[in-house]
């Protein structure tokens, strides 16, 4: 796909500076709470998606650093994460058509854990410096739907004050992003903008023409394709 996304992509990285910056005041403010450090890889386990612009932006960064035996390794460990996800999002959604209150399988899903694909060997991350943004607020108070949450390895104490970052509004910025990009290429199907997938996916994904809405589907309404794990 010959698209450029660099401007959007700008955009993106933009936020990721502000969340930088965020983390290192909260840090500076609070040292003897955030326990963040190399090869600590607690939020490395933890189950979220990316929106639209942030699976693009991931993806492309993939595709940029990794090749040969080293980019079907990753695609491989990210096939298995996906598989892993799919089945638990599948058996939480058949709890939920059962009756299940939603706030309960929500909190459930919060203590499943799957291993983050680009986690490798040395609990080091094969692309830190491009990693989401809820990757780098991790170990730092957040709020998502009024609730709070934090790292359960911080010292931030229950029942006390502490700087929070709203990650609805980050959520809700990056979905605008995301919607500029689908307005100015036109895309026939504007409500990518809600898209959210795991970063698994995000890897594997071919992110073509078809799928961003500039073409129409084959005949055969072929699902998205994933790239081969296999050598060429």
């Amino acid at each position: 796909m010959d698209l450029d996304l660099s401007r959007y992509f700008k955009k993106y990285e933009n936020l990721v500076t502000t969340a930088d910056e965020v983390f290192d005041r909260v840090k500076q403010a609070h040292a003897d709470c955030v326990k963040c450090g190399e090869q600590c890889a607690d939020c490395c386990f933890a189950l979220f998606d990316l929106t639209l612009i942030e699976a693009l932006y991931i993806h492309h960064r993939f595709i940029e650093k990794f090749e040969g035996s080293a980019k079907v390794e990753l695609l491989e460990k990210a096939n298995r994460a996906d598989r892993q996800i799919y089945k638990i999002k599948r058996k939480a959604f058949r709890e939920f058509q059962s009756g299940k209150n939603e706030g309960e399988i929500l909190a459930e899903l919060a203590f499943e854990r799957v291993r983050c694909p680009l986690l490798n060997e040395k609990d080091l991350c094969d692309l830190y410096d491009y990693r989401p943004l809820t990757c780098r607020f991790y170990g730092i108070p957040t709020a998502i739907g009024g609730a709070g949450h934090t790292c359960g390895k911080s010292g931030f104490k229950q029942g006390e004050q502490y700087p929070t970052v709203n990650l609805d509004t980050i959520h809700n910025q990056l979905q605008q992003i995301s919607a500029e990009l689908l307005r100015d290429i036109k895309s026939k199907n504007i409500k990518l903008a809600d898209l959210l997938v795991p970063l698994s996916s995000a890897v594997v994904m071919d992110f073509d023409e078809v799928f961003l809405g500039l073409a129409d589907a084959p005949e055969d309404n072929a699902p998205p394709k994933r790239r081969s794990r296999k050598k060429r």
